[in-house]
């Protein structure tokens, strides 16, 4: 297999280079060179996926076996569709990395691979798409949704679309389980969302690359949802976390009303927590037949604060600062509950 990750240096980009060169593959990494470092045994190339001259360029490295498209977060639909047109002619199957957003119904309502996305042309700009009143739909999501009618529209039955909710483990750049862990490791009463009995579905970065591997390498197309089938307790999540990190800390479990009164951002301040009905509810049991294999979710927090305390340092991004209720807010909140 010859294979082209754009992307390809930190988080699941990098992960999945390393996973292909761990199959024998031959990887060629397309990015920017501003984030992260080159795994090592890969073919980089440098530019931006947004230059036509750089992209011309980039196709002359080719032909692979398949695209796996770590970086199209932060592009319009647009974009989306100049890399896949640009490179139809010197790839066979792209494998492009997505998100439960772009589904109508989310986080509001369960889903599965079938149920229906927002709409959103190919060929939209930057600027396609709202967020509603409650955070439902999102702008981004209208994007997303966008760039997977891109790639549809140049490789049809031959794009392959991985839908994560949301991925942790070593090398975390958003922050969520990072922040958790050093809260643990702090200790004292913890503001926790209530109910604890509340399941969570995170997957493992490293799941999800060997998946896109697998995906990379078949003949399946259409969406995947990539969530963890049996998830984790959020009780049982923020035990582990204090188990692993030696934390003396007790969680106070607080019902989301009294959150709401006292301003607590969901998703952000507690990472994690959300009360939506859908966000905890998505079904990957396609993915699971096509072979999605997923650690229990206490490996990735012990393997994730094994990362931290060796100094792991993940790329900077601003999502990061977002995560994590400040200690002075989270201190009067706990006061004012006695």
């Amino acid at each position: 297999m010859k294979i082209l990750v754009i992307g390809g240096t930190w988080f699941l980009g990098k992960r999945i280079a390393e996973g292909g060169l761990a199959r024998g593959w031959s990887v060629t990494t397309f990015n920017r060179g501003r984030s992260g470092r080159e795994v090592e045994g890969v073919t980089p190339v440098h530019g931006d996926r947004t230059d036509p001259d750089d992209l011309q360029r980039l196709s002359q490295q080719g032909p692979w076996d398949a695209v796996i498209d770590t970086s199209s977060s932060d592009f319009a639909p647009r974009e989306v569709l100049q890399a896949t047109t640009s490179l139809r002619t010197v790839v066979r199957r792209w494998v492009h990395v997505s998100t439960v957003s772009v589904y109508q119904g989310w986080p509001n309502q369960a889903l599965t691979d079938s149920s229906p996305l927002l709409d959103c042309p190919a060929d939209a700009d930057a600027s396609y798409g709202y967020t509603g009143e409650d955070g439902s739909p999102t702008l981004y999501g209208f994007q997303k949704a966008g760039g997977e009618r891109a790639v549809t529209e140049v490789f049809g039955d031959s794009a392959v679309f991985l839908r994560p909710g949301v991925i942790l483990g070593p090398g975390e750049y958003v922050g969520r389980l990072p922040w958790w862990l050093g809260r643990a490791k702090r200790g004292g009463r913890i503001l926790a969302p209530a109910p604890s009995s509340q399941p969570i579905q995170p997957v493992d970065v490293r799941d999800v690359a060997e998946f896109a591997l697998d995906q990379a390498a078949g003949d399946a197309s259409g969406g995947f949802n990539v969530t963890h089938p049996d998830g984790i307790t959020f009780a049982d999540f923020l035990g582990e976390c204090l188990a692993v990190t030696g934390g003396a800390g007790k969680p106070e479990w607080v019902d989301p009303g009294v959150l709401a009164q006292h301003g607590v951002a969901q998703w952000t301040e507690l990472p994690l927590w959300r009360t939506h009905a859908g966000v905890w509810s998505v079904d990957s049991s396609r993915a699971q037949s096509a072979g999605l294999r997923c650690r229990p979710i206490a490996e990735t927090i012990r393997d994730t604060w094994a990362w931290l305390a060796a100094d792991g340092r993940p790329v900077d991004h601003p999502r990061r600062a977002a995560h994590g209720i400040v200690p002075e807010k989270e201190a009067k909140i706990l006061a004012a509950l006695g």
